[in-house]
């Protein structure tokens, strides 16, 4: 909306035509979603440590985990007003998908939230219920899905990545595969949220990642070129995706090891969300699968855990579930678990934007 306001002068002003390019305001978007978390950044962390909303520590944890106990945690109250802001200035106004992103944020923040007041205020790891938690981010995918299914400019085919002119209709089941992808890409986040700075680097390599493919997706002639699906408007995405990146940026100052705040499931649970729903939007929905490969792989860690545990009567394929624990109870120092998965994260993100050209 600033943007909007600026531009009213350009005819004045000739140097204020600049901000009606979507890269330019994307920069700003970056680093506006910077600066507010690094500016609050420090009275957040005084303000949470004020109100005694400190991190609970399990006691099946990894030992030396139990130093974090009482860091600040609800982060993401930090995090997502960032991003809100610097998208409310900097994007266009009349974007239906901005405002569908802007209720994933709302709907998957509020319910971290919950689980995190609720932790917080029973001194325990019980948040929500799994039931209840689930049911609410399925509640909150199925109104994305169904607003996307019905929107006239968004059609329910699926971009097939590596593949040229294949893109299967999937009709009806369009809707469910929209909500497996944003709740499971939420909650794969959420998994990986468990050492200092782990989870929000892929992050902003992520959303960087689909800055890229959100203006390439927008721009009908580079579109046609790449022969990837141009969707109209999705270009705006892109400045919505500079805010995470920027936010992200902001927070790690803080989050790096060792942690002065913890993001939460407030932080951790809507940027997930916000993932799996960008990557619906601009039609590269199993290209997240590569982005966020990371997360897939932590996810994928605690469900053959568990499946393995169960089957086996007790047995375990990992030393501790999700995987960074395995690491670290094999030796790795926390900062060299984290670089590492950092490494992999950069790795996943060019290879996902060679599948570009890989046709």
């Amino acid at each position: 909306m600033l943007y909007k306001l600026i531009y009213l002068f350009h005819t004045d002003l000739s140097w204020l035509n600049v901000f009606r390019y979507i890269t330019f305001r994307t920069i700003l978007s970056t680093l506006t979603a910077l600066m507010i978390c690094l500016f609050f950044g420090g009275w957040a962390i005084r303000r949470l440590g004020e109100m005694q909303i400190g991190q609970y520590i399990r006691d099946d944890g990894p030992p030396n985990h139990k130093s974090k106990q009482g860091t600040p945690t609800m982060g993401g109250c930090l995090i997502l007003p960032a991003i809100i802001l610097s998208t409310v200035f900097w994007a266009e106004p009349e974007n239906i998908y901005i405002w569908i992103v802007m209720f994933v944020i709302l709907a998957f923040g509020t319910i971290g939230f919950i689980d995190d007041y609720l932790k917080t205020a029973r001194k325990d790891s019980r948040g929500l219920s799994a039931a209840s938690k689930f049911s609410l981010q399925i509640l909150a995918a199925f109104v994305v899905a169904l607003v996307l299914y019905i929107y006239p400019g968004f059609d329910s085919s699926l971009n097939l990545p590596f593949v040229k002119s294949i893109a299967p209709d999937l009709g009806l089941g369009y809707i469910p595969l929209i909500i497996f992808i944003i709740v499971g890409a939420s909650n794969a986040v959420n998994l990986t949220d468990g050492l200092d700075g782990l989870a929000i680097s892929p992050l902003i390599v992520a959303f960087g990642s689909y800055v890229v493919f959100a203006y390439l997706s927008g721009h009908v002639k580079i579109a046609a070129y790449l022969q990837i699906p141009y969707v109209f408007g999705t270009g705006e995405i892109s400045v919505l995706c500079g805010a995470v990146v920027g936010a992200g940026l902001g927070f790690l100052w803080y989050n790096s090891y060792p942690a002065e705040i913890f993001m939460g499931d407030v932080g951790s649970l809507p940027l997930g969300a916000v993932l799996g729903t960008v990557a619906v939007i601009t039609k590269q929905e199993l290209v997240l699968v590569l982005v966020g490969g990371l997360f897939v792989f932590e996810a994928l860690s605690v469900i053959f855990q568990v499946a393995y545990f169960k089957l086996t009567g007790g047995q375990r394929i990992f030393r501790m579930a999700p995987i960074h624990h395995h690491f670290e109870l094999k030796g790795w120092p926390e900062p060299k678990v984290i670089v590492r998965f950092w490494i992999i994260a950069i790795v996943l993100a060019l290879l996902s934007i060679s599948t570009l050209k890989v046709r």
